[in-house]
């Protein structure tokens, strides 16, 4: 398999399935001198990490990362840092039935058709149970970007039909961690929270929308072209599981103004390069495949069947897809910022 690696100048390798005994990473391109908190690191785990609350699959995994190389006494030092995160809490016979037949939805069929074979157990490297190691790699980003002042959070800004109506620049960043559904209004977190309870009742899924905010950004970020810093966003946030759709500063709803009107609203990319504004951007999630509910899927042998999916899975992935968001973000940035350190005499 090819495409394992995110980045230029800072890279990230990813490795594991969701059944395998662990998963991991290697950051490659990460300067020495900074100081690296395992307690924050764990702490933005923590976040992502499955069971933690009745919201999300009930798989109990504790994700601690192990660091392996790249890091002497709580500082980096140039080398590859190298970190794995076991795997406690697979149930591979959950997924038996599966084994001769492709979940709707999922990279079951295409995995198959392509590879020639595929790990019917979560979807093998295609479960999200990588996107831990993701969320690892961001965190030891954010420390780095931490030299910069730089402000970056994302929140749930819809779920179902349910939108936050709170400007994003308004947004309380202090509050997203205040519920289990990680959207900073607690009133549309309560009315997020039971209808994504009456969902998972009726063994239904639910998407919805994540919006980002990046303050203090660095004036240069980004090259002209194939390097601009809007469209690394985008690839990043596009490589997400279930992500279907990415905007930047409300870019859908701008293509009715006039060009009058437009030219007066500020955002923080021109030309593909950051210009020290704020940069807000939202990821559109689809609702999870993976349903209890009676479907109509197809076997291996190219016939229709009946299937009710077991394992474990959330009934809507927005809350713990907050992390996610954030730490592929961080990852864009830190990549760019190196990157535009080293054009510069």
């Amino acid at each position: 398999m090819a495409s394992n690696s995110f980045g230029e100048v800072l890279r990230l390798t990813t490795f594991g399935e969701s059944h395998g005994p662990s998963i991991g990473g290697v950051l490659d391109g990460f300067p020495p001198g900074i100081f690296i908190d395992t307690a924050f690191i764990q702490k933005e785990m923590e976040r992502r990490k499955p069971g933690q609350s009745d919201l999300t699959t009930s798989r109990a995994e504790a994700d601690e990362v192990h660091i392996l190389s790249g890091v002497f006494e709580n500082v980096s030092t140039g080398a590859p840092i190298a970190f794995l995160i076991h795997n406690r809490d697979q149930r591979s016979e959950d997924y038996t039935a599966l084994q001769h037949v492709y979940r709707p939805g999922h990279a079951d069929e295409v995995y198959d058709l392509k590879y020639g074979l595929r790990d019917y157990r979560g979807g093998g490297r295609s479960s999200a149970r990588e996107t831990a190691v993701r969320v690892a790699a961001g965190a030891f980003c954010k420390l780095l970007l931490q030299k910069e002042n730089l402000i970056l959070f994302s929140y749930v800004h819809s779920i179902g039909d349910i939108h936050l109506t709170t400007p994003p620049m308004e947004v309380d960043s202090i509050q997203i961690e205040t519920n289990a559904v990680r959207c900073p209004d607690q009133v549309k977190a309560s009315e997020m929270i039971k209808q994504i309870e009456l969902a998972k009742a009726n063994k239904d899924s639910l998407g919805g929308q994540i919006m980002t905010v990046i303050k203090n950004v660095p004036i240069g970020l980004g090259d002209p072209i194939y390097q601009k810093l809007n469209a690394r966003l985008a690839y990043a946030m596009m490589s997400i599981n279930a992500v279907q759709g990415f905007e930047m500063h409300r870019g859908f709803e701008r293509t009715g103004w006039n060009g009058s009107e437009n030219n007066l609203f500020e955002t923080g990319i021109s030309a593909g390069i950051s210009n020290g504004k704020p940069i807000v951007f939202n990821v559109a999630f689809k609702p999870t495949s993976t349903i209890a509910q009676l479907q109509k899927a197809k076997n291996t042998e190219g016939e229709t069947v009946t299937l009710e999916a077991a394992g474990r899975h959330d009934p809507c992935v927005l809350p713990r897809a907050v992390p996610i968001v954030e730490a592929m973000t961080a990852l864009v940035l830190a990549d760019a910022m190196l990157m535009s350190k080293s054009q510069r005499i």
